[in-house]
């Protein structure tokens, strides 16, 4: 144990030296945050949106304001083509004769073009005037049929609808992920470059010892990540903790483990930094991106692409994190997560120590 304290302790040193690697630790990490947190948004807002009202009424001008008033859509002059032209990303058309076709019970269409360029803001778009639209009908009839059940719609978890709690717990676990692993990574592979590593094979101090040192070092720099991490979110975007707090602990925490041993075996298998960094970012990034669920769904990726997301640590932290700061549930759904993250560590530190162990023998 003495020995991997000390292997701890001068990788602590070295590290704390390297005003490089201190920057890769916590100035990237803080802007990444920076851009997903307020770049990334997933609802579509100030719709540019043209209207031809053939009617020209108080009854359709009302219609028109009604859509306005949504907020989700910015007016927009009518012309010719300017869907076509990009200008706008839908038109409604207002038929003639619209408000005395409503005051005589006839059915009376309204024409609605969307550019479906992009699906999903086309069925946003659909969606919204959909609903705008029969709102301003149930408003404005007064000889609606009474019906016995009516639904009353709540939004749980986060009524606000504010796309912050959704995006940041999610970013947690994509900067957790990178910049641990690249770290650690890079402080093995930099054994072997400098040549470093031959001293550790003359000497008596195992494998196993060398790894534990290094993987004990790296986590406390991991926590010392995810401690600016968090804090500095929670404070920005005010997302307070609404669960026990020590869920978020221990799940991090194995995370974190799971996120270092990650490194160490990208470390023991890569050649120089080069290659230690491009396995751990685009490896590491592009999973934890795409197939945890942090954006996308993972119920819409196809089969059986959808069974590697299992393989994906991020996922399970990020169950873990929305839980934590939006849902509040409680252990009883997320029991699991810190054990299926702690045998990932333990997967992945028993491989460096073989692969490591061959290596000093073969050398």
């Amino acid at each position: 144990m003495k020995r991997i304290l000390t292997q701890c302790i001068k990788e602590l040193a070295q590290f704390r030296r390297d005003k490089l690697t201190v920057v890769l630790a916590f100035v990237l990490p803080l802007g990444m945050l920076l851009i997903y947190g307020f770049a990334i948004r997933l609802e579509i807002k100030n719709i540019n949106l043209s209207v031809l009202d053939y009617d020209n009424t108080s009854f359709s001008r009302s219609y028109i304001e009604r859509i306005y008033a949504t907020n989700q859509f910015v007016p927009v002059r009518y012309k010719t083509g300017g869907l076509d032209r990009g200008e706008v990303r839908a038109t409604v058309v207002i038929p003639p004769k619209f408000s005395r076709n409503f005051q005589s019970n006839i059915p009376s269409d309204v024409q609605v073009t969307i550019d479906g360029t992009d699906v999903n803001n086309a069925r946003v778009i659909q969606n919204g005037i959909k609903a705008t639209t029969n709102f301003f009908l149930q408003d404005v009839q007064e000889n609606l049929p009474k019906f016995k059940i009516q639904a009353d719609t709540r939004i749980w978890f986060n009524p606000g609808r504010k796309e912050s709690l959704y995006i940041v717990p999610g970013v947690y676990a994509v900067i957790l992920w990178v910049f641990p692993s690249m770290l650690t990574a890079i402080a093995m592979v930099r054994e072997k470059q400098e040549g470093t590593i031959i001293q550790v094979y003359a000497s008596d101090l195992s494998s196993t010892e060398l790894l534990l040192g290094k993987w004990l070092a790296y986590f406390i720099v991991a926590i010392a990540e995810a401690t600016v991490i968090i804090s500095f979110a929670t404070a920005l975007f005010q997302i307070p903790i609404v669960d026990n707090i020590l869920i978020l602990i221990g799940g991090t925490l194995s995370f974190l483990a799971a996120a270092v041993s990650f490194g160490l075996f990208f470390g023991v298998r890569s050649k120089n930094q080069t290659g230690a960094v491009q396995g751990t970012s685009i490896l590491g990034f592009l999973s934890a991106f795409l197939l945890s669920g942090f954006i996308y769904p993972i119920n819409n990726i196809p089969y059986p692409i959808s069974l590697l997301s299992n393989l994906v640590p991020a996922k399970y932290y990020i169950i873990l994190t929305r839980d934590v700061f939006v849902r509040g549930t409680g252990w009883t759904s997320v029991w699991y997560i810190p054990i299926v993250l702690s045998a990932v560590a333990c997967f992945f530190l028993l491989i460096c120590s073989r692969i490591l162990r061959k290596m000093q023998f073969s050398d």
